[in-house]
């Protein structure tokens, strides 16, 4: 009976920090659908720069801060922010302090995976070859056969209009 009250315990918990720590890329995926995908794509630019790489342009304290708060970074004097302030139409960046560094970070983790994946993705459609209908026709000899034999119908049936109508013609003078 203790084993079993031991192993329901075990299962539980490995349940509960299963929900709770969910992998920070996923974390940072649903943070960033919810929070940033009104101004921010991940490879393009929307309102605001494409975040791709964002990780390498600016060290992760930085990117937290302006998260943070944008205009305190640009009031700050920060060259980089200033310059991506006026760059953007000095649109402000809504302030986000309710969220943690380590939220931000998991952001920032989203935005790598989500960078990688679309570098790995081929950026041109593979060439579709377009069937060449020619060469079906001229290959199923039975369309050709049937279609011949119409055609060989059709100009007989013409010929012979043709002659009954002047036999009439010739009956009727």
């Amino acid at each position: 009976m203790v084993k079993l009250k031991f192993l329901f315990a075990a299962i539980l918990l490995i349940t509960t920090l299963s929900t709770i720590a969910a992998p920070p890329a996923e974390e940072g995926k649903a943070i960033f659908t919810s929070r940033c995908t009104g101004c921010h794509n991940v490879n393009k630019m929307v309102v605001g720069p494409a975040l791709a790489g964002v990780d390498q342009r600016r060290p992760i304290d930085w990117i937290v801060n302006f998260v943070h708060s944008s205009q305190k970074v640009v009031k700050s004097g920060d060259p980089y922010a200033v310059s991506l302030f006026n760059k953007f139409n000095k649109i402000q960046m809504p302030d986000h302090p309710d969220l943690t560094s380590d939220n931000i970070k998991s952001i920032v983790e989203y935005i790598k995976v989500e960078a990688k994946a679309s570098a790995e993705k081929p950026t041109t459609p593979p060439e579709t070859k377009q069937p060449n209908i020619i060469t079906m026709i001229l290959s199923n000899t039975a369309l050709i056969v049937t279609f011949s034999a119409l055609f060989l119908l059709l100009f007989t049936s013409l010929v012979l209009l043709i002659k009954v109508k002047q036999i009439q013609r010739s009956r009727n003078l």
